[in-house]
């Protein structure tokens, strides 16, 4: 079904029933698009962009600025836009560390910051600081394209929806969330954040060794702790199988989303798209 004939429809007043949300995954790796029909709960669109190899984000906006001009439904209406990014560019600090002036101090220690970056940063609650660089040419694009918009770090959409989601069981919750070659790992004790951090592996032992070395930093044991699986990781993979075979207590993230998917594309698992269903929820 064509997008704009979905996004179009009026009452007999002539007032638009429908308020339409787009959210946008923007990494090195690829691109997601998503627009959800607020009324409704519908997602009306959805499309996925993987790059054959990883970009540097002047290349990244060349494939958003192609994206656009091949694909007429990116180019409806929409009344919010929120675009989030993925990388490693990012620190978490304490609040009462924090000093908004002093921003580029705290991400020296984790990457190189060059003179022409932008540094950002999300509040998570009253407690985290999420420090990171967002690509400029990229913010700049949406901004002359969308005027005012919002934009976030993929791993602060991530934080303040599993504290919300996390159950209050009295026992450690490890979550891992996967995406090609690199995981999130966020583990909560009831609301309050333990730990959070992004990691790439190559073979399922790197992917093993991460999730047990933090557990061990922290003195959790891997008998003990629930393992909450989300991302694109399946059953069948060798990841999963490894894991399975020293933590105890895996299982696979349930029902997340109140959506309906009626696009013409959707995700094979929508675990998968997490953050970007959840983005929809996180300010």
């Amino acid at each position: 079904m064509d997008l704009i004939s979905m996004v179009g429809r009026k009452t007999t007043s002539n007032k638009n029933l429908y308020k339409n949300k787009l959210s946008i995954q923007v990494s090195l790796n690829g691109l997601s698009f998503c627009i959800l029909n607020e009324e409704t709960k519908e997602i009306i669109y959805y499309k996925k962009i993987p790059f054959e190899k990883q970009l540097d984000p002047i290349k990244v906006l060349a494939q958003i600025e192609l994206a656009y001009e091949n694909d007429h439904n990116l180019n409806v209406k929409v009344d919010e836009v929120k675009v989030f990014f993925t990388n490693s560019l990012f620190t978490l600090v304490p609040s009462t560390l924090f000093e908004e002036q002093n921003a580029s101090g705290y991400l020296k220690f984790n990457t190189k910051i060059l003179k022409t970056d932008f540094i950002a940063f999300d509040r998570l609650d009253p407690e985290i600081v999420n420090v990171y660089i967002p690509y400029a040419n990229i913010t700049n694009y949406f901004f002359d394209k969308y005027g005012e918009y919002e934009y976030q770090h993929s791993l602060s959409i991530l934080i303040n929806s599993l504290i919300a989601h996390n159950q209050k069981d009295g026992r450690e919750n490890v979550y891992l969330h996967t995406y090609g070659k690199n995981y999130d790992l966020v583990i909560l004790d009831n609301d309050k954040l333990l730990f959070a951090n992004t990691f790439e592996f190559e073979t399922r032992e790197d992917f093993l060794y991460y999730l047990l070395f933090t557990a061990e930093q922290l003195k959790m044991d891997s008998k003990n702790f629930n393992l909450i699986l989300l991302g694109d990781i399946k059953k069948d993979s060798e990841e999963y199988r490894i894991t399975w075979d020293y933590v105890k207590n895996v299982s696979f993230l349930g029902a997340f989303h109140p959506y309906t998917f009626i696009s013409e594309e959707k995700p094979e698992e929508e675990r998968a798209e997490y953050l970007l269903l959840k983005s929809f929820e996180c300010a």
